[in-house]
């Protein structure tokens, strides 16, 4: 289990097509873990990126911790990671928090990222965010179930899906998760948001809540484009290869 220490805590990470010359680096959402990128997305994109998935503090395999998942902690941790890999650059992506983080890691060390994708991001100034944020775990499990029902291999045995809600609902009830997040309600009006240099991709589902995100992004950030794919704020599991190839696509022009 690869796994990289960092100052306040531990990471655990999983590498692709480690060779080649441009590096992809994903970062998932909140109540969640990488394997939202693992099965589908991230061997479209090694087919020519090394690409490079990691837990968040909190989630999957990484360190646990009580505090420090706002913005600012959060986009540290991923610098920090960066350079204990020796990455000098990055395309990056994030989904729904993660998203979040990738914007604020762009905005913070713009000469660090080529180019930025963004998944289903929400605004953390409606209140949508945290009904999101609450019930994404389950509801992307029940996804993962259904999308993989003939495929023993990824599906996730009842065991594990009961260990991935305990400590979710642990995390929400025993570290500052709720409380971090709220403090970053006024994250989209930040104008160091719209002075974002980099290209960037939003993708949203064209039937999610985080739509209007996406469209106030898409107006905010001068090099920015938007598309819509079929489904909800579940997408990459929902259509995991469109948005595959979109990234790829984008990445690689």
């Amino acid at each position: 289990m690869p796994v990289v220490s960092l100052q306040h805590t531990s990471i655990h990470l999983q590498e692709m097509n480690a060779g080649a010359p441009e590096t992809i680096l994903m970062v998932h959402g909140m109540f969640t873990n990488l394997s939202i990128y693992y099965f589908n997305i991230a061997p479209v994109l090694a087919q020519r990126f090394h690409v490079v998935l990691y837990d968040l503090k909190g989630h999957g395999m990484s360190g646990r911790s009580s505090q420090g998942y706002d913005l600012q902690t959060m986009s540290d941790e991923l610098l920090e990671l960066m350079d204990k890999l020796g990455l000098d650059t990055v395309h990056l992506a994030g989904y729904s928090y993660g998203g979040l983080i990738a914007l604020k890691a762009a905005m913070r060390f713009p000469g660090r990222i080529n180019k930025l994708a963004i998944i289903e991001s929400p605004n953390p100034y409606e209140q949508e965010t945290m009904r999101i944020a609450d019930i994404y775990s389950k509801e992307l499990l029940v996804h993962f179930i259904n999308d993989h029902a003939g495929d023993t291999a990824v599906r996730p045995g009842k065991r594990q899906l009961q260990r991935r809600h305990r400590m979710y609902e642990q995390l929400l009830k025993e570290s500052s998760i709720r409380q971090d997040m709220q403090q970053e309600r006024d994250f989209f009006s930040s104008p160091q948001l719209a002075g974002i240099p980099h290209e960037t991709l939003l993708i949203y589902g064209n039937a999610s809540d985080c739509m209007f995100a996406g469209q106030q992004l898409h107006q905010k950030i001068s090099r920015s484009q938007l598309i819509l794919v079929n489904g909800d704020h579940n997408i990459p599991v929902q259509e995991p290869f469109p948005i595959a190839y979109a990234l790829k696509d984008f990445f690689g022009t």
